[in-house]
């Protein structure tokens, strides 16, 4: 897997971060840079460190399921785009409030993050060198989510639900062309 993966994968798991932060910059009276700064590091960060602990859980198993790790990367991934998509097109949405304290930050991180955990597992049975991985999908939704913060003091809520749809998509593209790779069609 090479660098262009790795950061299409950063770009979609970093919708999910980058639709709450749409939601919190919203929903501040005045965006100032510390907003993008709060929010793009804990997303960052939380989105760096679970591929780093799935990755770990993966490395474990991977002697037990070596021959049949390619569909599980593409179910893995085809699952969580899938909840992306489903989340995109559904009538639902995240309450977001303008509490950007660590208590409120910690909790959007970790619910934002659970998909990179799965995507580390996946990692594992790639043999993806995880540190340069997991720092390239941090960087990446650092920027996307800082990004999201002023996107949403400026210009609402109307490409929350777009970006939620492009990173599921995104995710599910990737599982295939794994998939395809290791069956030899491409």
């Amino acid at each position: 897997m090479g660098i262009w993966d790795v950061f299409l994968i950063g770009v979609g798991l970093s919708m999910d971060a980058f639709a709450v932060s749409i939601c919190k910059g919203l929903s501040v009276g005045k965006i100032r840079p510390r907003h993008a700064l709060i929010a793009g590091g804990w997303f960052g960060l939380f989105q760096a460190l679970m591929p780093v602990l799935g990755y770990v859980l993966g490395v474990r198993f991977q002697n037990l399921i070596a021959s049949v790790d390619h569909w599980i990367a593409f179910v893995l991934l085809a699952v969580i785009g899938g909840n992306m998509i489903r989340e995109a097109l559904g009538g639902e949405d995240e309450g977001a409030d303008d509490d950007f304290g660590p208590r409120a930050m910690v909790l959007l991180a970790v619910a934002t993050s659970i998909d990179a955990l799965a995507v580390g597992i996946t990692f594992a049975f790639l043999e993806v060198s995880i540190l340069p991985a997991a720092g390239l999908i941090g960087v990446t939704t650092f920027v996307i989510s800082a990004a999201g913060t002023y996107i949403g003091a400026f210009f609402g809520s109307r490409f929350k639900k777009w970006a939620e749809l492009a990173g599921g998509i995104i995710l599910i593209l990737i599982g295939l062309k794994i998939l395809l790779e290791h069956l030899g069609i491409l």
